[in-house]
């Protein structure tokens, strides 16, 4: 189960933000691969994967648009019932707090691509090293 860095964008919830960076991206042709908008009142957290990391960071840094980068963990789950409770399972008894998770199908639908940020990356690769990934 590989890692990946995402991008963490942290502004003011308003109209236009998720625009202004699509735009950004857009026009340096990096494809935004997947995000996560939550609704919040005040500051919100955009997390975005992309497949050209360095170039969306020069984008954004021509752009003034302040970032970080986080590590993720990248899950390919069987698309059913249950399957992430095994996963938050295996995670609680390790006692690792999931801090950030959305998710995805892959293109063929049989399995969904998970995206998480938890308290303990390494300890977490250890526990699911079983997980597998589809080409993402």
């Amino acid at each position: 189960m590989p890692t990946t860095t995402q991008l963490v964008i942290s502004r003011l919830s308003r109209p236009g933000v998720m625009a202004q960076v699509a735009q950004v991206l857009g026009e340096a042709k990096v494809n935004i691969k997947a995000f996560s908008a939550p609704e919040v009142t005040g500051t919100g957290k955009l997390r975005l994967l992309v497949a050209d990391l360095e170039e969306a960071r020069a984008a954004l840094k021509v752009a003034k648009i302040k970032f970080t980068g986080e590590t993720a963990l990248l899950l390919s789950l069987e698309n059913k019932p249950g399957a992430l409770k095994e996963v938050a399972d295996l995670l609680t008894k390790a006692r690792i707090n999931i801090k950030c998770g959305y998710c995805t199908p892959s293109r063929e639908g049989k399995r969904a691509i998970v995206v998480l940020t938890v308290s303990n990356t390494a300890k977490a690769l250890t526990i699911l090293r079983d997980q597998s990934l589809d080409e993402f």
